[in-house]
């Protein structure tokens, strides 16, 4: 599958060299962070797990600590997250929005919203490996009502494949019958077409549904839910019509407001950056006319700025 990633594998990788130059730069008077960025931010995930074994190897001690204790700040939060595989690091975010004092819904929200049901089939194991629970059990325990359910279905990630044709006028008329037509929302029907469908399948629901309706899907959605299930709805019917343009999306609400929203800005930064950087910097530069970098840069500073530079990968 060709990368839409702004973060390749490194060509000329040598994990051993990495390692030596990492801990160079930690070993003196002072931290050179410059080079800790630089060297993790042009690496990918999988060479920066070979980079903590050749580490330990070569100096019997744990990178991810090592970095921990020199750096500081947002700039600690984004290299630790660099140095987790994928799927632990979308488990330890989830495992933190459940156990933390209240739920941060909005991270539950992004991630099984975007993620592929091959993604969050891996999220599920790491989460019982690094948390003993699992996963399910902890949103159960900490979410209700039809919220709930439309977690638990995305997390079983058993959505459909392909597109079903006989289908698809049927599920738009469903979706119009359970919302627009009725007092009261039929919340079930969205609940199952969402949360079962592929996508490809939802974009032509979506098609017919606008037709019938004379709006779009999002228009309804707003109109007759609320609070977190109307914010899972939207960003599961957001993510079906485009991954990257909803992302470009939550990038520019976190650097949106007065003072910026670090953790989102540091989730997407680095779970995107080797899938769909790439398309996201395309789809916010059409939608904002401004570059991603640009907004970066002018919402962030010093080492950490450096940082998400060198993962959004370039300035359109």
């Amino acid at each position: 599958m060709a990368t839409r990633g702004s973060v390749k594998p490194f060509v000329s990788f040598n994990a051993k060299h990495d390692a030596e130059v990492l801990r160079k730069a930690m070993k003196g008077i002072g931290t050179d962070e410059d080079t800790i960025l630089m060297l993790l931010a042009a690496r990918s995930n999988d060479q920066r797990q070979e980079i903590k074994a050749a580490y330990k190897k070569a100096h019997g001690k744990d990178l991810g600590k090592d970095l921990r204790s020199e750096l500081g700040g947002k700039l600690e939060d984004l290299i630790v997250a660099l140095m987790a595989p994928p799927a632990i690091y979308d488990a330890n975010e989830l495992h933190k929005a459940i156990k933390g004092v209240g739920t941060e819904d909005q991270v539950l929200i992004e991630i099984l919203a975007s993620r592929t049901c091959d993604e969050i089939k891996d999220i599920s194991k790491a989460y019982k490996k690094e948390h003993g629970g699992k996963l399910e059990k902890d949103i159960i325990g900490d979410t209700s009502g039809h919220y709930q359910r439309l977690l638990v279905i995305l997390v079983q990630a058993n959505r459909d494949e392909g597109v079903d044709e006989s289908r698809v006028e049927k599920d738009a008329k469903e979706l119009f019958a359970a919302g627009e037509e009725k007092f009261g929302t039929d919340e079930d029907k969205f609940i199952n077409i969402l949360g079962n469908r592929s996508a490809e399948h939802l974009r032509k629901v979506f098609d017919a549904y606008k037709k019938i309706a004379g709006c779009d899907i999002e228009e309804s959605l707003k109109d007759e839910c609320t609070g977190n299930l109307e914010a899972l709805l939207l960003a599961v019917v957001k993510c079906a019509k485009s991954v990257p343009a909803y992302f470009a999306e939550t990038l520019r609400e976190s650097m949106r407001r007065a003072g910026t929203d670090d953790e989102t800005l540091i989730r997407i930064m680095v779970s995107r950056s080797e899938r769909d950087m790439l398309d996201i910097r395309a789809i916010y530069k059409k939608k904002y006319g401004e570059s991603l970098y640009s907004t970066i840069q002018a919402n962030t500073d010093g080492d950490y700025q450096k940082a998400l530079l060198y993962l959004c990968g370039g300035n359109d």
